[in-house]
């Protein structure tokens, strides 16, 4: 199984459906890889640079198909999607393309099927499929950063937001509890409810060799 390639981004593609292909070459080989529309305007100025894109392989009769995507996270969520009855890989990069990563997961944890009907080829009845088959495992994790002892912590939705967006960045959640842990001993930051200073100072930690 694929984790990632890395190698120089020679063209974004369009096929007749739509759909946004890259084409990485590593090693002399051009992998052609299916990655969300909004990831493939992000790659677009980034043409002719060395890129590492964390995929999925899926082997089929007529050929082994690639799927693109900006991070672990991301790729990860992309796997969970697809394991679920009627959802295909069009279908998650639909539910990928139209929300955030942090978006689709609080949807699907809190089975907020509005948002999930946003996405093209979702209707309602899959939308309740999906957060009854997977709002359990997409909320295991938060279970992991729990507070221990009474030590001081952010506020629960400062706290969320913080998980989120290092998840969507592709954080591993051994990581976050780390950062959290160790942004906690600053307590004029404990106090602080703005999300968006948390998690500058949490990537500027996590940045750190």
């Amino acid at each position: 199984m694929f984790s990632y390639l890395k190698g120089e981004a020679i063209a974004i593609q369009q096929n007749l459906q739509g759909r946004s292909f890259l084409i990485l070459e590593v090693r002399d080989l051009g992998y052609e890889i299916q990655v969300p529309g909004r990831f493939a305007q992000e790659l677009t100025p980034s043409i002719g640079t060395v890129q590492q894109i964390f995929v999925h392989g899926q082997q089929r009769e007529d050929g082994l198909f690639l799927y693109g995507f900006r991070s672990g996270a991301e790729r990860d969520l992309f796997r969970q999607l697809i394991s679920v009855s009627g959802i295909g890989s069009q279908g998650a990069i639909a539910l990928l393309d139209t929300l955030t990563l942090p978006e689709l997961v609080q949807a699907i944890v809190t089975a907020d099927h509005r948002q999930l009907v946003k996405a093209p080829g979702v209707g309602k009845k899959t939308a309740e499929r999906l957060a009854l088959e997977l709002r359990n495992k997409l909320s295991q994790w938060r279970s992991q950063f729990t507070p221990v002892d009474g030590a001081p912590q952010p506020s629960g939705a400062v706290r969320e937001d913080l998980e989120l967006t290092l998840l969507a960045l592709g954080y591993q959640e051994t990581e976050i509890l780390q950062a959290i842990a160790t942004l906690s001993q600053d307590g004029l930051l404990v106090q602080n409810p703005n999300a968006d200073e948390w998690i500058r100072q949490a990537i500027s930690l996590l940045s750190q060799p």
